[in-house]
């Protein structure tokens, strides 16, 4: 039976909602820079995060939407150049206008750094987009609170392939059985479930629909001692807020399983 070593956070909908207020702005900021005539709603950019990956995003768009965009050379790089603009645009909105955490998200930070838990992020995003939310949103010095930043292009393919929760295991020295995960979207629980860690979903507007079918608990958020989570899915335990003794008890169910 593992002992609970590490809890891995993605990033995007996990810690803070991201996608509609910021990624999405920055997207549609960089469009502009270029020219194009491109606008990606609340509604639409919901339907594009079924791809992982903000360059993948962005070629899924031009294939199934195909908007209208001038000739160029190459591709690749066109998508590239457009990608690096959206980064730049997301770290500058952060830099200027702190986002907030979802409830829970600090607390359980802090108790587990206090409990001497180790900390690691993985995600799809960017290391510069995990930097501007981190040191914005919760310290500036919080990047030091995270052994490993699991990031963006790091590994082969990304979610919901599992490479980059395998990197961060392998990183951390500690297997599946050690470690509790963080996810929010049905692309990050599949790439969890097949590292073989024990996953806590926490949805939002954007993922609130998607199938977590398996996942160890489904939750609204994380919680607080005076803003209690709903239990969408799993058991946790009579507990109102998510703590580091649920995460506990949550991997010693699935390792006497």
């Amino acid at each position: 039976m593992g002992q609970l070593e590490a809890l891995i956070f993605d990033v995007d909908g996990t810690l803070a909602n991201t996608e509609k207020d910021a990624h999405r702005v920055a997207f549609n900021r960089a469009f502009a820079d270029v020219g194009l005539g491109w606008d990606w709603s609340v509604e639409l950019y919901g339907k594009l995060l079924k791809v992982a990956g903000g360059k993948e995003r962005i070629r899924f768009y031009l294939d199934d939407w195909q908007p209208e965009m001038p000739e160029v050379e190459d591709l690749t790089a066109f998508i590239k150049d457009l990608h690096a603009r959206k980064t730049k645009h997301y770290c500058d909105l952060l830099a200027n206008e702190v986002l907030p955490l979802r409830p829970g998200v600090r607390r359980l930070i802090d108790e587990a750094r206090a409990k001497g838990i180790r900390l690691a992020i993985a995600t799809t995003t960017t290391p510069a987009n995990v930097t501007a939310l981190v040191t914005h949103s919760l310290a500036p010095d919080a990047m030091d609170w995270f052994e490993v930043i699991a990031a963006g292009d790091m590994v082969p393919s990304k979610k919901p392939a599992p490479d980059i929760f395998l990197y961060a295991l392998e990183k951390m020295n500690l297997s599946a059985d050690q470690c509790v995960a963080f996810e929010d979207s049905g692309n990050g629980w599949l790439s969890s479930r097949d590292s073989g860690l024990t996953t806590v979903v926490t949805v939002n507007n954007y993922t609130a629909d998607q199938d977590f079918t398996g996942a160890d608990i489904v939750l609204s958020n994380l919680g607080e001692p005076n803003q209690s989570f709903e239990v969408l899915s799993g058991n946790a335990g009579g507990k109102t807020y998510f703590d580091v003794a649920l995460a506990a008890e949550l991997l010693s169910r699935k390792s006497s399983t």
